[in-house]
């Protein structure tokens, strides 16, 4: 078994990543088992995924929000062989978690963002606002990029990456092409009345089932995509939530990845809305190709 830390990030590159998440949304669907444990405010998640053809993953986080200024998010990842069950590599979990939330926002906008987009809001200013600055500037060559927080740690993030500060966010909301919600809130942010037509909403922040980023009129105004319906739709506030309460149906969701060309805008007046499940078969995709990269092949 190897293990892969930040030395094998400057052989990657996210594009390739989106490549990599397609393929592997061709191979047998994953068979995929979640575990919470709450303290709250405190989660243990783990989360395993095995995809015949091409392993097993089994990855644990522990989200302490409470943490600052240590980080609020630690965990381990460990990477088996589908032909024998032997572990093949143990994987940095920062490394892992960077690339795999980051990529799959990224697919998302490179399926239903428009190509032409120019102005990116990231709401939220953590550890993800700044992985999502690298992954949008690879795909969007020149989108300029501002970022709001409630937090003081926008302007600081904003420094560090050549972003913008938003101060006004329903300003900024309507001013953009893509809007990416990277939070810890469990009430919501973002409002649909905000959104103007053709605008990309990005969903990553809430993964219980009491957390949301955006409100109902955004999910009405929206057409509405996930990575995978079995890791969001009945555990994740965002939809769940509304889901409950009847303010969207399940057939609203129009698809996710499984789904192939289904994943796509179909007017540019469209307003897009993508949830970011981050689900272990897509760290388990994510893995893989890391350790092709680390291999060379």
């Amino acid at each position: 078994m190897i293990q892969l830390g930040w030395e094998v990030e400057p052989k990657l590159d996210w594009l390739s990543l989106c490549d990599a998440f397609l393929a592997g949304h061709r191979r047998p669907r994953a068979e995929i088992g979640d575990t919470f444990l709450y303290r709250d405010p405190d989660t243990m998640l783990s989360r395993a995924a095995w995809i015949d053809g091409l392993g097993l993953l089994v990855k644990t986080a522990t989200i302490f929000p409470g943490n600052a200024p240590d980080p609020a998010i630690g965990g381990a990842a460990t990477l088996f062989s589908d032909a024998d069950g032997s572990p093949q590599a143990l994987i940095d979990f920062r490394l892992l978690t960077k690339w795999k939330t980051a990529g799959d926002s990224l697919l998302g906008a490179r399926l239903l963002a428009r190509p032409d987009s120019r102005r990116l809001l990231i709401v939220g200013a953590g550890t993800v606002a700044r992985s999502l600055t690298e992954a949008y500037r690879a795909a969007f060559p020149g989108i300029a990029v501002s970022i709001w927080s409630r937090s003081r740690s926008a302007a600081r993030l904003a420094a560090e990456t050549g972003c913008e500060v938003a101060d006004d966010l329903a300003a900024a909301v309507a001013a953009a092409d893509i809007v990416s919600c990277a939070t810890m809130s469990t009430d919501p942010v973002l409002r649909g009345e905000w959104l103007s037509p053709g605008t990309h909403v990005d969903l990553i922040g809430a993964y219980r089932p009491d957390m949301r980023e955006a409100d109902d009129a955004t999910l009405r105004r929206a057409t509405l995509f996930v990575d995978s319906r079995e890791t969001t739709l009945d555990h994740i506030g965002e939809l769940r939530i509304p889901l409950a309460e009847g303010v969207i149906r399940r057939e609203d969701v129009v698809a996710d990845l499984y789904d192939g060309d289904a994943v796509r805008r179909t007017s540019e007046q469209e307003v897009t809305l993508w949830k970011n499940g981050g689900g272990a078969h897509l760290d388990l995709m994510c893995a893989d190709w890391m350790l092709g990269v680390s291999r060379g092949s």
